[in-house]
């Protein structure tokens, strides 16, 4: 019992120096004078942008790419202590001293080097030669183009570290499964693969074509399974069913984790609310929920509201107004009674608000308890910006003419 009292105790590892020496180079060529140029390059006025919005908690959505990417860049600003404030305009211009240059660009920088070793040990689970092994890794080590993308505030070295990531990790998972099939180092690869398969996927859509090539290979490798004489049943459908979990129910999983955890963290009304629903607006702080708060479900008399005619032309538009007035005399020498403009608007707008009032009451806020509004009621609609009624004109047998408040 007492035997390791009696002689030393030996840690014996395999370290493979080339591995060592590829992680190293990677590092250097990667992160040495990362803060050079210290201005924006290229695409970082467009992220920067992004990350601003997370250091302020500020709500917006890019419709080039699902978030996980801007998520990566901004936990970089977040962890130098960036809060937000720096005018992303236009490329060339000089960051200010409170932007933490270096700990922006460090994670894609990291990724990038990281990605050097990757391609070493994937020309290897392919059983290539050492020699074989060495020259994809230089080549990604000296690729110029992989060099200037990874030591800039850009998402394509995180894109291409997730991708290779997800192949490598397959590649392992495959080779564990000829000698030890359900090991746990079988379950880490297996699950890692499809991690990363849903990263790439989460930064740039163009992940979708790693996804699709491990999905297309490991389903080739279950119909061998399928075929196996030697496997029983249940055997073989333990083996489909991980594979299920793992390449498609986890993805699927993470990337909806990913929209979450960003509508989690942007809680702040932005520049991007116009795009969203009135009610997603409402949940914002600040913006519409300014509008909308304390205001009931059910239209109510005092309700604020907004109309909007679906069936318009070229799309679809708010009922709108503005203080600006129509002319006493139109060019034609046509009169008008020179009241308040109502259009129709295709944007969201403060000015697309109406309040619904009791025309026999003077009351422009909701009762308590609320009255709400029933099939038969009169109403009458207030501009919610000007507190001007809403006026309409009839002629028998003729639709309405334009509105004027």
């Amino acid at each position: 019992m007492w035997g390791f009292l009696k002689r030393p105790i030996v840690v014996t590892a395999d370290i493979n120096l080339s591995l060592v020496a590829l992680t190293g180079m990677g590092l250097l060529s990667r992160l040495w004078r990362l803060t050079y140029p210290p201005a924006v390059v290229f695409d970082e006025v467009y992220y920067g942008q992004y990350i601003s919005f997370y250091m302020k908690r500020i709500f917006f959505l890019d419709d080039s790419g699902p978030p996980f990417g801007h998520m990566v860049l901004a936990l970089g600003g977040y962890l130098g202590g960036f809060d937000g404030h720096f005018l992303w305009n236009r490329i060339g211009a000089e960051y200010s001293s409170n932007v933490p240059v270096w700990s922006l660009r460090l994670l894609p920088a990291l990724a990038g080097a990281l990605s050097v070793p990757m391609a070493y040990q994937i020309v290897l689970e392919l059983h290539f030669s050492h020699c074989a092994a060495m020259g994809a890794a230089l080549l990604m080590l000296i690729e110029n183009a992989l060099i200037t993308q990874s030591r800039l505030m850009l998402l394509e070295s995180v894109l291409i570290f997730f991708n290779l990531l997800a192949v490598l990790s397959y590649l392992k998972f495959f080779n564990c499964q000829k000698h030890s099939p359900f090991s746990l180092s079988w379950w880490f690869w297996l699950t890692l693969t499809g991690v990363a398969c849903s990263c790439a996927v989460g930064i740039k859509y163009m992940g979708m074509f790693t996804y699709v090539l491990m999905l297309v290979v490991a389903a080739v490798h279950a119909w061998h399974l399928i075929g196996d004489q030697t496997l029983s049943n249940v055997c073989v459908f333990c083996h489909l069913l991980a594979r299920a979990v793992a390449l498609l129910v986890i993805p699927v999983v993470l990337y909806l984790l990913f929209f979450y955890v960003h509508l989690i963290l942007l809680f702040r009304s932005g520049p991007h609310d116009q795009i969203m629903s009135s009610a997603f607006q409402a949940s914002l702080e600040g913006g519409l929920a300014r509008i909308t708060q304390g205001q009931p479900l059910e239209v109510a008399f005092g309700s604020q509201v907004t109309l909007r005619n679906i069936f318009g032309k070229p799309v679809p538009c708010w009922l709108h107004s503005h203080q600006d007035t129509y002319p006493m005399i139109y060019e034609n020498g046509r009169g008008s009674s020179h009241q308040q403009q109502v259009t129709c608007y295709p944007f969201k707008d403060v000015n697309n608000w109406w309040i619904v009032k009791d025309p026999g009451r003077h009351q422009l806020v909701v009762s308590s308890p609320p009255r709400p509004v029933r099939h038969g009621d009169m109403v009458q609609l207030v501009h919610g910006m000007t507190t001007r009624s809403l006026n309409t004109e009839w002629s028998w047998g003729a639709p309405p003419s334009s509105g004027e408040a």
